[in-house]
């Protein structure tokens, strides 16, 4: 479990986290994770338009391509990072609005942060070596409003969309790992299907 996100977000009202096994190498599975796309996905596309539809705002907009690009451009920061293992990225939002806008808070700022009506958000990617050329690669996402009104908000928005967003979350994971395999099979000339010993005797 990622320790730095504990320093932003210790107690959250909403903690998901999706965690797989990936038979790369950490850093072939980590610069896959913030590169990837994850609108090249067709049923995330869709659940961002409904989203879009159901609340009123304008169709989603088109962003630069890779995770951590089109996370920083509508206004998420980053909190933390090792290089190669692990990405931790927060703002601080009212998603329950049709056209949300994101707000990035300065690392040192975040944990004590608490301005009214808005939530504090924070994800992360963590890419953690589980044996020889194999990977556990895991996603976190925890939400913690700053007072009750933007508490009793969150919840219903929660309640209609949180589906969607724990979805997303099932749909990214496999294909991160799927691209990753790909991407170092390819580099080692290894065939469809191979697999690296893992660790042990």
């Amino acid at each position: 479990m990622s320790q730095a996100i504990e320093r932003f977000i210790p107690r959250a009202e909403i903690r998901v986290r999706h965690e797989t096994v990936v038979h790369a190498p950490p850093g072939v599975v980590f610069d896959v994770a913030r590169s990837f796309d994850i609108q090249s996905i067709p049923l995330v596309r869709a659940i961002f338009w409904l989203r879009a539809k159901l609340l009123g705002g304008p169709p989603p907009a088109n962003r630069p391509k890779g995770l951590v690009a089109e996370a920083a451009a509508p206004g998420w920061g980053v909190l933390a990072e090792r290089p190669g293992r692990e990405l931790v990225m927060g703002a601080v939002a009212q998603p329950w609005l049709a056209n949300v806008m994101f707000t990035a808070v300065p690392p040192t700022w975040f944990a004590a942060f608490a301005d009214p009506e808005v939530v504090k958000i924070v994800w992360t990617w963590e890419a953690e070596p589980d044996g020889l050329d194999v990977t556990r690669l895991a996603t976190e996402t925890r939400v913690q409003p700053t007072d009750d009104a933007a508490r009793a908000k969150f919840r219903r928005y929660w309640r209609v969309f949180g589906i969607g967003i724990v979805l997303i979350r099932w749909l990214v994971v496999p294909a991160v790992r799927r691209e990753a395999e790909r991407r170092y099979r390819f580099a080692t000339g290894a065939p469809p299907g191979w697999r690296p010993r893992t660790a042990g005797p």
